[in-house]
């Protein structure tokens, strides 16, 4: 009976995380964002998996995955902490890498390059001191091998609707610390714990006292969603828009559609309509029109296929 239950419960996972087509036009210039990537800097991602959307109606937000970026493997000072990563990751060592909590994988270490077509955004902590950035990412590897935490997903959407049969706190692991438990974990807690260990501010709650004095309560990191790095006003955010727009006034040159022509979030109905209806675009008809970024690879390979 419980290899049934096992084969059920991978089947399901199997199908809540396999991922839906790309789009066809990537939001953020890859090999910009991740040139930009420094150590210890959280990424977010728009996933495309049927768990991704779940995610988004939960905590109203279009970012569902939250990862550290570690840097490369030369780049971890302590010897032990690189070795715990050669057990993890086989692959290239001057491969960039992030650490991530995954529902059907756990706490894994993996290639930035994994998330190449899809929508990501750097939050950056501002002013972490380069020791502090090195035992955040250390607390996070050791979190290697961790088991997902399915449970605390499931007290997060509780958490977070407004309407419920059950008292949201009642029987929620949410509000429990089980220190002789399993350790199990799910993308932003572990992050925002990797944080508290060096008193780093995410969403602190700030008691003002009468006398003018501020205290700082740090946050239970249970209840971290990926879009409180992106609203934290402690961390940077850094975009690198697939198309930049850094020129004063370049964006009138963009080639645009007839306005009569609205994109209501359906791709797949959309090109068809456009390729339909719309004319060719007589103002811009190259990349290179545009004025891209002075070696911008994309932009090339791209003007290449035209």
């Amino acid at each position: 009976m419980s290899d049934v239950v096992q084969w059920l419960a991978k089947a399901l996972s199997d199908w809540l995380v396999k991922d839906g087509p790309p789009p066809n036009s990537p939001l953020c210039d890859f090999k910009r964002l991740n040139f930009e990537l420094r150590l210890g800097d959280v990424l977010l991602v728009e996933g495309r998996s049927r768990i991704s959307e779940v995610i988004k109606i939960i905590t109203q937000s279009a970012w569902t995955h939250s990862a550290i970026y570690i840097g490369r493997l030369y780049d971890i000072k302590d010897p032990n902490l690189q070795t715990l990563i050669a057990k993890h990751f086989q692959g290239d060592p001057s491969e960039q890498l992030l650490i991530e909590s995954l529902l059907h994988e756990g706490t894994i270490v993996a290639p930035v390059s994994k998330y190449h077509m899809d929508h990501l955004r750097i939050c950056r902590p501002t002013g972490l001191d380069p020791d502090d950035a090195h035992a955040v990412i250390g607390h996070a590897i050791r979190g290697l091998g961790s088991s997902y935490d399915v449970r605390h997903l499931l007290d997060l959407a509780r958490f977070f609707f407004p309407w419920t049969i059950l008292p949201r706190r009642w029987r929620s692991s949410l509000f429990e610390h089980n220190a002789g438990g399993p350790t199990r974990t799910v993308c932003s807690c572990l992050l925002a714990e990797a944080f508290n260990q060096v008193n780093f501010p995410i969403l602190p709650f700030i008691d003002r006292s009468d006398d003018g004095s501020i205290r700082f309560f740090k946050r239970n990191p249970r209840l971290f969603t990926p879009k409180d790095f992106d609203y934290s006003p402690y961390f940077n955010i850094i975009k690198y828009p697939f198309l930049g727009l850094d020129d004063l006034g370049v964006y009138r040159r963009l080639p645009w559609c007839d306005e009569a022509m609205m994109y209501n979030d359906n791709e797949s109905e959309f090109t068809e309509q456009a390729q339909n209806y719309c004319e060719p675009c007589a103002t811009v008809t190259h990349l290179h029109e545009v004025k891209p970024k002075t070696g911008d690879e994309t932009y090339q390979q791209l003007e290449n296929k035209t």
